[in-house]
This record gives C-alpha cells, structure tokens and sequence, in this order.
C-alpha cells in the first residue's frame, strides 16, 4: 500500500514538474498565480530532520502554515503516510535519494541547481504535490524560508508556483568589531556602543537570534574582528597564563574618546576591572564552539580577523611585547594562531592586517615575512596535525601592497587565499559607484586573485535607513565575480549588538538589528537576490506592520526620499575616513563640529560630478557655467527629498496609525532624517553665498547668507528635538559625544560667524 503510494505520488509529481519545466523557471521574486487558503487541511512537510539547516527552515514553513489554521504534519523523505486530501511539501536536496524519488523523471527541472545555494519551488495546480529541491542544504533551507515568506505574505499556501533561487554574490558577509573583553577588545572599544555590549558577546541567546536572523536574510558569512582575541579564545600549551577567565568591563568613565590605544592603558589595569559574567576559558572554548556549530547550522562561515602587532591580554607576560622584532612575540602568535585552529574545527577561515602598529621593515621582519612566520606557519602547524583541514585565507590590502601579499605569502599558502580592500573607505552610504578600487581592481586581474570588499558603514548609528534602489545599485557595480570573493558590510567604530541609547528603557536592549532590520535585511537579500522589486518590499512593509498596501507604498516611498539624504550629504562634503566626518552629528574627531567654513573648503566626492563651492563661486564670478552639478542644486535636491519624506509620513499618519510602538519610531526616524536635509540644505546655500560675498564683497549675498544660516538652525533645532525625544547622547568611538542639542547649539553659531565675516 505504501509502495503504490510512493508510485503514485512520484509519477503525479514528475509530471506537473515536467510540465513546468516546459514553460520554463519564472524569477525568484515571483508571486503564486493563484494562493488557495489551507485552514483546516492537512499539510503534511517531508524534510531530513538530521539536517540543522533544513530543520530550522521547515520549523518556520510549519509555524507560518499554523498560523494560517492548517493542521501541519511533519515526516520524513521516505514517509508517504497521511490523508488522501493532504498537501504534501517536499523539502529536500538534488543529491538525495528520496528527494530523487519525489522528483521522479522531472530532474531536468532541478538540473537547475547546480550551484552552491540554489534551489528551485515547484507546484501545479490541482496535484497535491509541492516540492523544494536544493543544490545542497543551504539551498533547501533558502528554499524553504523563500516558501515560508510567501506564506505569510500572501497568506496562502501557493497553489501553483516555478521558482528559482540562485545567489547573484557568492559570499555576503557581516562584519563584526567584536568587543570580547576590556582586555581584548576590538579595534576601537572607547565608545558607548561597545562598552555597553561586551557582555552580550557572552549570551548564547543573542547569537542564535542574531545567526537566525542572519540566515534568514542571505548571509553566508559572518566576520568577527579583533585585533588580538586568542587570550579569550584559546589555551596555548607554552603560555597558560595568558588564556584569561571572566569577561571584564572597565570601570572608568569615558567622557571623551581615549584612542583606540587606551592611551595608558589604565582602563585595562586590574584594579580598573569589574567582572560582568564568571567563565573559565573551557567555557569559553565552549561557547564559541557552540556559536560555530548554529552558525554552520544555518549556512554561515565564521572568520576571525586580527590587526597587528597587537598582544592585548598578553602584553608582558613570557616576554610578549607588541614589537615586530621579539622573536618571543613571533612564537607567542605562531602557537596561538595553531591553537585557534585546532580549538575550532568549524572556523572557516581567518584573516590579518599588516598594520596599525607594523614597520616597514626591509629585513627578516618585513611586514609579510613577520606575517608568514606568526599566521602563515601557524596555520601550517595545525594543518600538519590535523591532515585535510582546509582553513581560507583572507589578506587585508591596508598599509601594504598586493605584490609583497602575494610573493611573500599568497605564493606560499596551501589553501583559499583572498584580498580584503575598503571598497567605500569608511562611507558606504555615499556612492553607489566609488573610484577607490580601480587599481586594485587592475592588480587583481593581472594576478588572477580576489578579494573580498569591505563595506564600511560609519556613517548611520541611529536612525533607520532603507533604501533598495541604493543597494542594489551599489552591489551590482561591485567588480565581477572573476575578482569578488565576496562582501562584508559593517562598522569599525559601533558594537551592532543590543540598543542602548533608548530613552525609554523599555526600547532599550533589543537587538540592533532587529531595530534596523529593514537595512540589514536589504545589504543580505539584494546580494543573494538583485531583482526582489519594488512590489516585494511594500509587502514585506505591509506584513511587518499590519498596514494596508496604500500605506506600504507610501512607506517605501518616503523611508525611501529620507535615506537619500546621508549618501549626497558625504558625496557633496566628503572626508575618506570615519574619524574625519559623521554625518549624523556634523562633526570629526579631530576638530568637533563642522562649521559654515568647512563646508567652504571641503570638497565634494572624487568623480561625483559635484561641484565645489569655490569651484561654483569661481566660476559664476568669471560668468562660466560649473561643469557638473552646482551647490544649489545639491541644496534643491536635498529639499525635495526632505519635502517628499514628510509629505509621505504625513499621508501615513493620516491613515491611522495601524502598525504600533515600531512604526511610530519608524516615522520619526524619517522625519529626523527629513529634517537633516532641510539643515544640510540651507547650509550648503548659506556656505554658497558666504564664499560669494568675499568674492564679490556684495552685502546682498552676506544678507543670503545669513538668511539660509537662520533657517539651517531652525531645521537642525527641529532634527535635534525630534531626535533627544527618543535617544540618548552616546560616545561615538571614532569622532566624539553624539548630542543633538549640542549640534544644534553648534548650528546657532554659524549664523554670527557669517554676520562677523568681513
């Protein structure tokens, strides 16, 4: 009975596929044509429970499935129980046998997925059969999640359906500035951000939710960065006393930022510690091993990467110096980089930095020769260990250059060996089209290596942004796949862990991307999936906030206008690096605030066709036309994306305010940022007319100017009460205290100084 079930099902299944493959694979976003309500039948979802990846996204089929009122069974491949009228969905992969089975002659459909991730969905109307068929686990699982969102969206099991995944970027990466411990921590740990998140490093259930979500949006790859993490991460025979127990905070205060050095050092000190969680560095191991495994789980790649010469945690003990040429030092790293890989056997990968601290040396401790005798031979001890280990390679192109990284050490490495460029500097929300890679771009193909591109966002830290015109544009003129490993998109200077700067403390500690999941969702699903349309996220708007879609459209719409702000804001005044300029707070490190006279000098973008205010003043002066697009129109632009944003959250609060707590932050966050654009705008137009008037020494323009400085404060005035309603001032790690009120304190002094100028 059970065997002429099996016939049956397979030869009904083999035939509606083959008649969909006749009419061939429509594209992955594509909608059901028609979307039968299941409440009340059975659905029965055939999966391989061995397998965590496909477990985990049936989980979620099955939880959307109930909520619509089916009666949901679960089975195994090879099951064929169940009643006559029940729906079967089939979750499997193109190389298993009993995935085969179901599929029965209609291979030629699932030829399809043939590469690492892709999947195909197939349905017909009235067969009882559904099927999702991947190229390996990750595919099902994406399969099975793309299914399970159609579910939910339409609400509806879809009754007919040819669909195919495939990833258009092969690699699509989180990176992460992990703050482990006060006396390992990342890059830049002198702000709120990090401070304040050091124990959720340390929480399980915050990588299981933050790998989950991670999953469900297309990551593959998840990078954690810390200039030197091995004493909270492994033992090393040689060096007991150095692997370090509990996680530490310190006790200190930081009012001002201390350098990313911790300038003496006195916040790591002993006495300057408070212990925030017990753990022995077993546990330790433990955990992370833990995190790796729910990782693989869910299709991702871990990678730890490290800057040098850095040895905080290690720093004096057996003679362990930060110096380049401490043979002590070399075999101190040598062991723990070994360590590291025999401790983690699911670490896929790690990756170095030859700088910040590192000489450019010509002898034995040249930087790539230091590099192959600490990483390099470590990697080559635990592989002589542990025979047919395969750990990838990635080799940041900062502070050197490519022919030393592939002479001295690509040309030596076993394994994957890629490069890591900053593809945007320290501002990926600035242009879709950067000029910074073309040479790496030419030196890569001469070699015939790749290189993984570094996303930097130090740009947004607190309001929501979300624009899918931006990301897609910006990750299809990514370089091609011939020399892109991949991306990884992330701050240097921000903890993306739990909220802290919440006013209301019930805000306060959700997972920042979950308040951001809109943004994080886009950098991971465009990557895998370019042509998700504009349709695709209104729904996904609507269903996140229980709107109607004339709501959806105008959210979309209007979140939309608001991001365009922050990418021509850093076009048009644009400074390389995230201690130079914060777009949020006006301001740099280096000097504070950004008066009316450094938008004078500042220059705009290189190849972003803006023209400066000099270069504009100049040449109105000698009656020429600007080559490229003008200050005032930069300040038009501004204001219409501004008008457009407001008049969209306007038109949504008119509505009623379906959607609760998030969508009214949500608005505010795009009123905020509408308001920031109304600031820049008037003054870019008062910096216009300050550099016109000691041009022409006309008071006319002095008056403009004035004028435009005036309602720049206004605008910032409303962008700061909009935003210490709801947040917090916080320390900002790599420029300074991010205070609204303060800017807009700043912003009232523009206007005397234009008054004054002579």
């Amino acid at each position: 009975m059970r065997h002429s079930l099996l016939v049956l099902m397979t030869v009904t299944l083999a035939t509606v596929l083959l008649a969909v493959t006749a009419v061939g694979i429509a594209a992955a976003a594509s909608a059901p044509a028609t979307a039968p309500a299941v409440a009340g039948k059975v659905v029965v979802v055939h999966f391989d429970a061995n397998s965590e990846p496909v477990s985990f996204a049936a989980g979620e089929l099955c939880a959307e499935l109930k909520k619509l009122g089916a009666n949901v069974w679960t089975a195994s491949l090879t099951d064929t129980n169940g009643p006559k009228s029940a729906r079967h969905v089939v979750l499997g992969t193109s190389g298993d046998v009993a995935a085969r089975a179901w599929s029965g002659s209609a291979g030629r459909f699932f030829a399809t997925t043939t590469t690492h991730e892709s999947y195909a969905i197939s349905a017909s109307d009235g067969q009882p059969c559904m099927a999702v068929i991947g190229c390996d686990q990750t595919g099902t699982m994406y399969g099975a999640l793309h299914l399970a969102e159609m579910v939910r969206l339409d609400k509806a099991l879809p009754k007919k359906l040819a669909v195919h995944g495939k990833a258009a970027i092969s690699r699509r990466g989180v990176k992460f500035n992990i703050p482990l411990d006060a006396r390992t921590p990342s890059y830049d740990d002198t702000g709120d951000a990090a401070q304040t998140n050091i124990v959720h490093m340390w929480d399980f259930e915050f990588w299981r939710a933050y790998l989950d979500d991670m999953a469900r949006a297309r990551y593959n790859t998840l990078t954690l960065w810390n200039p030197h993490p091995f004493p909270s991460l492994v033992k090393c025979p040689d060096y007991p006393n150095v692997a370090l127990a509990d996680v530490c905070v310190t006790t200190l205060g930081l009012d001002r930022r201390v350098g990313r050095e911790w300038g003496d050092r006195k916040h790591m000190r002993p006495e300057n510690l408070k212990v925030v969680r017990r753990m022995t560095i077993d546990e330790k191991i433990d955990f992370w091993r833990r995190v790796m495994a729910h990782a693989k789980a869910r299709g991702l790649d871990v990678y730890f990467i490290t800057w040098n010469v850095y040895v905080d945690g290690a720093d004096g003990k057996y003679g362990i110096t930060p110096k380049q040429d401490n043979p002590k030092t070399i075999a101190y790293l040598r062991q723990s980089v070994a360590q590291m890989i025999r401790t983690y056997p699911l670490l896929a990968g790690i990756g170095v930095t030859a700088g910040e601290r590192m000489q450019n040396r010509k002898d034995e401790f040249a930087k790539e020769k230091w590099l192959w005798a600490t990483y390099g031979l470590g990697v080559m001890d635990a592989k002589q260990a542990l025979p047919g280990r395969s750990v990838r390679f990635i080799h940041r192109a900062w502070q050197t250059d490519i022919g030393p990284i592939a002479d001295d050490f690509g040309a030596k490495y076993p394994d994957a060996f890629e490069l890591s460029f900053k593809y945007a500097r320290a501002h990926m929300y600035s242009s879709t089209k950067p000029p910074f890679a073309a040479n790496i771009r030419r030196q890569l193909a001469q070699r015939k290596m790749r290189c993984w591109w570094n996303l930097r966002n130090d740009d947004i830290f607190t309001f929501r942004w979300g624009d899918p015109d931006y990301v897609r544009e910006f990750l299809a003129n990514l370089p091609p796949a011939e020399i892109t490993a991949g991306y990884y998109v992330g701050s240097d200077g921000y903890a993306w862990g739990r909220t802290f700067s919440d006013k209301d403390p019930a805000r306060r500690g959700r997972m920042e991307i979950d308040k951001h999941w809109y943004r994080f969702m886009l950098w991971g699903r465009l990557g895998y999936e370019p042509t998700l349309s504009r349709q695709y996220f209104e729904k996904i708007l609507a269903d996140r906030f229980s709107a109607a879609p004339s709501k959806a459209d105008a959210l979309y719409e209007g979140w939309r206008k608001a991001s365009g702000t922050i990418p021509l804001v850093n076009r048009f005044h644009w400074r390389d690096w995230d201690f130079m300029w914060a777009v949020e707070g006006c301001m740099d490190d280096r000097k504070g605030f950004h008066t009316v006279e450094d938008f004078i000098s500042v220059k705009p973008m290189a190849t972003s066709r803006l023209v400066s205010i000099p270069d504009y003043v100049s040449a109105m002066a000698g009656g020429k036309k600007p080559g490229g697009v003008t200050p005032p129109q930069v300040a038009a632009e501004l204001r219409d994306l501004a008008r457009s944003a407001r008049q969209a959250v306007a038109d949504i609060r008119a509505a009623g305010e379906a959607g609760g707590v998030e969508l009214a932050e949500t608005l505010a966050d795009i009123e905020a940022m509408a308001h920031l654009g109304d600031y820049y705008a008037e003054k870019i137009l008062g910096a216009t007319d300050l550099a016109s008037f000691r041009k022409t020494k006309d008071p006319a323009k002095q008056a403009s100017a004035v004028a435009h400085l005036e309602k720049a404060a206004v605008a910032c005035q409303a962008y700061a009460d909009n935003a210490s309603k709801r947040y917090r001032p916080q320390l900002l790690a790599r420029t300074r205290v991010l205070d609204f009120q303060a800017m807009a304190a700043e912003a009232k002094k523009d206007i005397d100084l234009a008054r004054a100028t002579k």
